[in-house]
This record gives C-alpha cells, sequence and structure tokens, in this order.
C-alpha cells in the first residue's frame, strides 16, 4: 500500500492496558491466566489499532501488545537460544548489568514468532500495517554466548533466522518491515565488522519497503546511551540493501543536516518525544520537520516518535500520535 508525502506512523510499540499487564524491571508481566490471556490480547491489539487509527496514523503496527520485550518474544521461537538460563552481562556500551538469555547451541529459526500478529492486525484494518524484529547486533549484545565465541559466526546464524521469519512477515501480508537495532549506534565497530553484512542476509528475498531503526536512547533514561552518532553508521548501511533508516532527532538535538547522508532511502524522522514529557507545540515539531525536509524529499518522509510509546499513558501515546498527524497536515499543506 502507498503511503501520502510526509506521512504519520509510530515506532512499533503502545501502551499496554492496565488490565492486560504490568513492567517490571524492563519486561512485560502479563497479568490474566492462561486461560484467558490470548483473549486479552487480542482485545489489547484491537485497542491499539482503533488508537492508531483515531489518531489518523497513515501507518500503523498491531502496538506490540502480545510481547514481553521487543527481542524474547522473537528468540523464543528460536533453538540455540534458552530463556530461562539468564547469565548477566553489560549490554548497549554501559556499566550496568542485565541478566540476559543464553546461546547454548546452533542458532535456527524453529517456528514463526510473530506472523500471527500481522495476520491479526491485517484483519482488522484497513491501513497498512508494519511489523518489526530485532537485529543481529542487538541480538548478539541482549544475549550471552557460551557456544560460538565468534560473534560474526552467530549474527550470520541469527541473520539467518531473522530472513526466515521476516520472509513469512511479509507473506502475511506485511506493507512495511522494520529491524530494530538499538546496539548499531553504540557499536559501529561491530557494525563494520559483521553488523552491516548480517543485517543485509536479512534481507534476502524481501520486496516490501523495510527499515533499520536505530535507536538513540529510550525514553525515561535522561541522557544519551551511545558513544558514536549517525553519519558514519549512514555510510555503512547505504552498503547494504536497507530501504530506510529510522532515526531519533526530537531528544537528541542532533542537526537536521545530518540526514543528508540517507541518500536516497526512505527516512523515518523521529520528531516527538516518546516519553513522560509534556506535548510538544504544533509549532515547534512543524519547525523540525520543515528543516528536515531541506535533505529529504516529502515522499521519503514518513513522521514517527523517537522509539515506542509504551512507556507512557495511553491517553498520552494517543495525543503524541495526533501530534504527529496534526504536523504532517500542517507541512503537507504548506508544500
Amino acid at each position: 500500500m502507498s503511503l501520502p508525502s510526509i506521512a504519520a506512523t509510530t515506532v512499533g510499540s503502545f501502551p499496554r492496558p492496565a488490565w492486560l499487564a504490568t513492567r517490571s524491571t524492563g519486561s512485560v508481566q502479563f497479568l490474566p491466566t492462561s486461560d484467558a490471556l490470548e483473549e486479552a490480547k487480542d482485545d489489547s491489539t484491537l485497542l491499539a489499532i482503533r488508537d492508531q487509527e483515531s489518531a489518523g496514523l497513515d501507518l500503523v503496527t498491531d502496538g506490540e501488545q502480545r510481547r514481553t520485550s521487543f527481542i524474547n518474544h522473537i528468540l523464543a521461537s528460536w533453538n540455540g537460544v534458552d530463556l530461562a538460563k539468564l547469565t548477566p552481562r553489560a549490554i548497549r556500551r554501559r556499566n550496568n548489568e542485565r541478566l540476559v538469555p543464553t546461546i547454548v547451541g546452533p542458532v535456527t529459526r524453529r517456528a514463526p514468532a510473530a506472523v500471527a500478529d500481522v495476520k491479526f492486525a491485517k484483519a482488522n484494518t484497513a491501513l497498512p500495517v508494519k511489523a518489526a524484529v530485532p537485529g543481529p547486533t542487538t541480538v548478539i549484545d541482549t544475549t550471552f554466548d557460551e557456544v560460538y565465541g565468534d560473534e560474526s559466526r552467530l549474527a550470520m546464524d541469527i541473520a539467518e533466522a531473522l530472513n526466515a521469519e521476516l520472509l513469512e512477515l511479509q507473506a502475511a501480508g506485511a506493507d512495511y518491515l522494520q529491524i530494530d537495532e538499538p546496539a548499531m549506534t553504540r557499536y559501529h565497530e561491530k557494525v563494520k565488522g559483521y553488523g552491516a553484512r548480517a543485517l543485509d542476509r536479512c534481507l534476502d528475498g524481501i520486496t516490501v519497503p523495510t527499515f533499520v531503526h536505530l535507536c538513540y536512547g529510550y525514553p525515561g533514561t535522561g541522557i544519551p546511551q551511545h558513544d558514536y552518532e549517525y553519519p558514519e553508521l549512514f555510510e555503512m548501511l547505504l552498503e547494504t540493501r536497507i530501504g530506510g533508516f529510522s532515526v531519533e532527532f526530537a531528544r537528541s538535538g542532533y542537526p537536521t543536516e545530518i540526514l543528508a547522508g540517507c541518500g536516497d532511502r526512505l527516512v523515518m524522522f523521529g520528531c516527538v518525544d516518546p516519553g513522560d514529557s509534556p506535548l510538544e507545540p504544533v509549532r515547534a515539531v512543524t519547525d523540525r520537520v520543515r528543516e528536515a525536509l531541506r535533505y529529504v524529499e516529502p515522499e521519503r518522509l514518513l513522521l514517527a516518535p523517537d522509539c515506542g510509546l509504551m512507556t507512557i499513558t495511553r491517553d498520552l501515546a494517543h495525543q503524541k500520535a495526533s501530534l504527529l498527524v496534526q504536523t504532517a497536515r500542517e507541512v503537507r499543506r504548506g508544500l
């Protein structure tokens, strides 16, 4: 499905209703009993879709309502990953350790992970649907390897498993596909060593438009979480077949001229703070977008929050989605 120039969308996640889940130490804890859980997930997915529709977004997701985390939802369908065997390690080039799943054998895809999610979303909206998976560099950064001893070889096996998932998501009707790679902004040397090549392997046979989400930092942290900046990353990723970049400008303060480094690719322009912050004035966001249009043609530009909206209230998420739509309409009128 085609999108209008300066389309409004979201990175992926939407808040979960209080009756479905709570968040604890970064992961989602579902509340209903097992008998009622699938129905509750369906209901909350419908709410997320309707919320995006009523806000006026042009491209929607399922709100990632079924995911305990954006990574483990996919890893649970792979061989070679033990989600119950948690090993401490520092991630995202930070000092604090987290308990992460352990790689205990060769990584292969055992079953679909998010295909049913896409089918459900497609059956319940007439709008185009975007689906996301974590990328190889981020999966490596968020697991502990006790088998391979070679990140490059592990990355290619992960990429093969992800490619199989992406091909099925495409066949299930996903109109756009996104690969989430927050680790890429922290480890440019790994992108150069194997990350770009692994990302490209994920895209074999994919014909729908694709994005890589290059996360600057997560909502609520208050500080940047990377040691590097986007331009060097764009240069390496332009050597791949990725169709576009999801980049964050609302909180980063990056100058928009670096968007010139995106070449002819799509740009999902993060222009609204996704955290628990006051709603930004429309004028401030439209000015930000007009600056971006100096470097990106309108037909290649999509407006989005910097990151997912799942950490804030449903009401605030709706307001921020509506702000994106209002901004897109205002800017289109002035073209």
